[in-house]
């Protein structure tokens, strides 16, 4: 590959949402497109690859379909060619086996010549007069740094795991993110407890997972802050939020309502499935037949302040949120079930003087994902303040690719509804997908 040349745009980071963008892009002829990883090749949280885990959209929310139904990138199309079409259709679930998922991923990323792996940005300039970005590459198989050019970049370096404050600049051996479950689950096992600490899906799986395992002698204890284990809301008048018209009707809003609005909506992007919670419980159900004691404690309202080495556990002090009363419980292992928070990657240094900000210091994010006022630096899941919950959703990622496509464009490569929902959620006038050059 030559490295003089330019392309039309560079993607940083190949999660799903860069992933799609790359493959709605490959039919585009008059667009150059680049996608780089340091990563040796995709593989979307291998920590939490449970066998019988979903996802919690449907199939379709795959990384093409919502934006071109044809794509040879679909879903369907994979499960066509590796000769599973009619195994899902007897199957009967709309949602996807996450390692089924994750394989699918792969499969696309293989066929695209635009996603190169082992690729790891260092730094970004830009160049003024020739209006180029100027990527240095560091190529982790042979340690050689060459320099791409760009005319846009689209940032897709995804989410990281968020530990609590009080963990920063500490490192407990037993006490783990969720994203490090799988490499850790049998010491887990050769533990006498574990407390998992939180309220969403992958807290619930993992306790779902190791529930067989307090019959062997197990003792686990589940923690979060809310006052029940809540399931994600998704009635289908709910669903309505996951729209055009509802991204643009938040995106409107003034700062400090936005937040307001964000903070009343956990249920809707981080609770769990229902079908979960009601097989947890009925787990539970069929494990104490005969009032035989649980292995097992659920605990709401409990917020976790702090936790200190208590020989070989560790001590975790607690506060409960209704009684305000502090207490501590001692286990041996610990499973953080604290979701992932955007961080911004070190190589944006050198180009801070492009990037606008929020009073927050959050990027500025418009309505077309772009956080310069020339319209040049795009981001992927880095704008929940701005544009909304549907942020992370894979639902919305084949939408947002078609919008920033259409953007660079200048026309309308993909169709982009422009009205999907029932429910009118402003009195202004329905917002109009539009491109700009």
């Amino acid at each position: 590959m030559e490295n003089n040349k330019i392309y039309d745009i560079i993607g940083i980071g190949i999660g799903p949402f860069n992933l799609g963008l790359a493959a709605l892009l490959e039919p585009v002829e008059d667009i150059s497109a680049l996608f780089l990883d340091q990563t040796e090749g995709f593989d979307w949280h291998p920590g939490l690859m449970l066998d019988n885990a979903t996802l919690q959209v449907p199939f379709m929310a795959d990384l093409v379909t919502m934006a071109d139904p044809k794509s040879q990138y679909s879903f369907l199309n994979f499960l066509k060619e590796t000769d599973r079409l009619y195994k899902f259709y007897i199957r009967e679930n709309f949602y996807i086996l996450r390692k089924e998922y994750n394989l699918y991923c792969q499969w696309v990323a293989r066929q695209l010549q635009s996603c190169l792996f082992g690729k790891k940005v260092e730094n970004i300039i830009f160049n003024g007069p020739e209006q180029l970005f100027i990527i240095d590459v560091l190529d982790l198989k042979n340690n050689d740094v060459k320099k791409y050019y760009a005319k846009k970049i689209v940032l897709g370096t995804g989410t990281q795991p968020n530990l609590p404050a009080f963990m920063e600049d500490k490192n407990f051996p037993n006490v783990i993110h969720t994203s490090e479950y799988l490499k850790h689950k049998e010491s887990i096992l050769d533990a006498g407890s574990v407390s998992i600490i939180g309220s969403g899906q992958s807290a619930a799986e993992i306790f779902r997972d190791l529930l067989p395992e307090t019959e062997n002698g197990l003792f686990m204890s589940w923690f979060t802050r809310p006052d029940r284990f809540f399931p994600m809301e998704y009635s289908k008048l709910t669903l309505e939020l996951t729209s055009p018209e509802y991204v643009d009707h938040f995106y409107n809003m003034p700062p400090s309502q936005r937040k307001a609005v964000l903070a009343k909506q956990p249920p809707l992007y981080k609770g769990i499935n229902f079908d979960l919670i009601n097989d947890i419980f009925d787990t539970l159900y069929e494990m104490s037949v005969g009032n035989i004691p649980l292995n097992v404690a659920l605990k709401p309202s409990c917020q976790l302040d702090s936790i200190s080495p208590e020989g070989n556990s560790y001590a975790l002090n607690f506060t409960h949120v209704q009684e305000h009363i502090t207490f501590t419980h001692i286990s041996d292992y610990i499973v953080l079930a604290t979701g992932y928070k955007y961080k911004e990657p070190k190589f944006l240094k050198g180009i801070e003087e492009l990037i606008q900000r929020t009073e927050e210091g959050l990027f500025e994010v418009s309505r077309y994902y772009t956080i310069d006022q020339a319209g040049n630096i795009f981001v992927q899941n880095a704008e929940l303040h701005t544009h909304g919950f549907v942020t992370p959703d894979l639902g919305m990622g084949a939408y947002r690719n078609a919008l920033i496509i259409n953007t660079i464009a200048g026309k309308e490569v993909y169709k982009v509804e422009k009205r999907i929902a029932f429910q009118e959620f402003n009195t202004r006038k329905a917002w109009t997908a539009k491109h700009s050059s």
